[in-house]
């Protein structure tokens, strides 16, 4: 078995790139962070490398081809479900493209490796912003407020909804004695949400309100 000359400098560079990755990851408290793919990308360097070794110039892929596959299971371990949707999505995915990115660097495709590790830091940190600023501009909440019971009583806090330029769908409402309960999925940005809670905050027919 002939191992590259080279293979040093590629373990180091895999080493650069799933570390530039996992520290994106950490900074933001992610599952799968600094040490995992930087593991990773190493891991998918030597296995490609050991492939083409190994395989030699009839079969240079048989070990190298089974990397996307066994490295889903590693990605499906940092997606879960959360109390607001699906969580670790995005983190699943650096977990696969680092193990691509250590695929290219094993085959011999450095410099292409090295840009597309630049490309997408670019990208998560400019996308970062770019969401944040959607997160600013729509937000959708849900909110519960609980109040004396009297006809037309929730289509009130409706007509604030209209007042601070959110957009609702009640969800349902709940009559308990004298009280009823209304729920709400509530879009618009977050400024006029702000408003809103405030609003109801100090509203004395307000018994309870959950936001």
């Amino acid at each position: 078995m002939h191992l590259p000359n080279d293979i040093i400098e590629k373990l180091l560079l895999a080493m650069l790139i799933g570390g530039l990755l996992g520290a994106e990851r950490e900074y933001r408290s992610k599952s799968a962070g600094f040490r995992t793919l930087t593991v990773i990308c190493i891991g998918a360097t030597l296995f490609t490398v050991f492939s083409i070794a190994i395989g030699g110039s009839g079969n240079p892929d048989r070990i190298a081809s089974n990397i996307a596959t066994g490295i889903g299971f590693v990605g499906a371990g940092v997606i879960f479900k959360g109390d607001f949707g699906v969580n670790g999505i995005t983190t699943a995915a650096m977990i696969w493209v680092t193990a691509a990115l250590g695929m290219g660097i094993g085959g011999g495709y450095e410099a292409v490796s090295a840009i597309a590790c630049v490309m997408i830091l670019v990208m998560l940190y400019v996308f970062s912003m770019f969401e944040g600023w959607i997160d600013r501009t729509n937000q959708i909440r849900n909110y519960k407020i609980v109040c004396q019971f009297q006809n037309e009583t929730l289509h009130r806090y409706e007509e604030s909804f209209k007042t601070h330029h959110l957009t609702f769908k009640r969800s349902r409402e709940i009559k308990a004695g004298n009280l009823i309960t209304g729920e709400w999925m509530v879009k618009g940005s977050e400024r006029n949400h702000i408003h809103f809670v405030h609003a109801m905050l100090n509203d004395p027919s307000v018994q309870s309100f959950e936001f």
